[in-house]
């Protein structure tokens, strides 16, 4: 694994060697840029990836060929664009398409503006849309240098898809205030009663609006933190166990059994490709 720069914009392109490993999500190993809470990772995607859920709006884009995807219960379906609402199973397939996968903050601005357009769990991009980011995001893969940067290509593919004028519906100010207080914690082994306390209501009066708000419980929505912050130090060239502890898991294992459910795949398929690190394009509304 090479080490992981904090810029915004990647070094030129260099030779990419392929990946083998069991149902692989990328065929060759890929450019990751990481964010707290998110990433961009450009390659080519192969292999089925099984069963999974995730807190973040899923985006898949191919430059060249299609993925598919399969909701539970339900049949596989292929398309360029794919849009996964967050917290929704699914399983995915890259088909050895050449593209980007893009994970994006839910609770984010543009996040909660994506969201508002999705009729549907899963959605296959209109083919207008997604000519209106495929071309920035050919011309940031074949010129990276003289491209838009990192931040700007994330937000110019997220707005693609989002339609009419942002959503006037804005988070709670005291879930908006934790979420804030949570990014900018170095210890994620909040309890609820401490996330109540901070936000001056009872445990269930908390976990209540908590899940409203957000749509998953809060214990479930901190791991999800915890994963997304083990993802930068993997990036940073630490280990499976230094990246568990850097992200208050419990132990590698722990780490481990939460990627698998969380993304269908093991941590150590991180270990390949060149790593990123940039500021977050995204901003909490308010």
């Amino acid at each position: 694994m090479q080490p992981m720069p904090n810029l915004n914009k990647p070094a030129a392109d260099g030779p990419r060697d392929p990946v083998r490993l069991t149902a692989a999500p990328w065929q060759r190993a890929p450019r990751w840029y990481l964010w707290e809470g998110g990433f961009l990772a450009i390659g080519q995607a192969g292999g089925e990836v099984p069963p999974h859920s995730h807190h973040a709006i899923q985006v898949f884009l191919a430059l060249e060929g299609a993925a598919a995807i399969r909701p539970a219960g339900g049949e596989w379906r292929d398309g360029r664009g794919i849009i996964v609402r967050p917290d929704v199973e699914h399983s995915f397939n890259g088909l050895d398409a050449s593209g980007a996968m893009l994970f994006v903050d839910p609770e984010s601005s543009e996040g909660v503006w994506l969201q508002s357009v999705l009729s549907d769990d899963i959605t296959f991009a209109p083919a207008a849309r997604l000519q209106i980011c495929l071309g920035e995001l050919a011309a940031f893969c074949e010129r990276p240098l003289e491209s838009m940067d990192v931040g700007d290509l994330v937000r110019h593919c997220v707005r693609a898809f989002c339609v009419g004028a942002p959503p006037t519906r804005r988070l709670d100010d005291r879930v908006t205030t934790l979420l804030r207080r949570i990014r900018e914690s170095d210890d994620l082994r909040m309890s609820l009663e401490a996330a109540a306390a901070l936000v001056h209501l009872s445990p269930g009066r908390f976990a209540h609006l908590f899940k409203d708000q957000l749509g998953l419980p809060f214990r479930r929505y901190m791991l999800w933190r915890k994963l997304t912050r083990a993802m930068l130090a993997i990036g940073r060239q630490s280990s499976i166990a230094d990246a568990a502890h850097a992200s208050d898991f419990a132990d590698a294992a722990h780490l481990t059994r939460t990627f698998h459910q969380m993304f269908g795949i093991p941590p150590s398929v991180m270990l390949r490709g060149e790593f990123f690190e940039v500021s977050s394009p995204f901003a909490l509304p308010g």
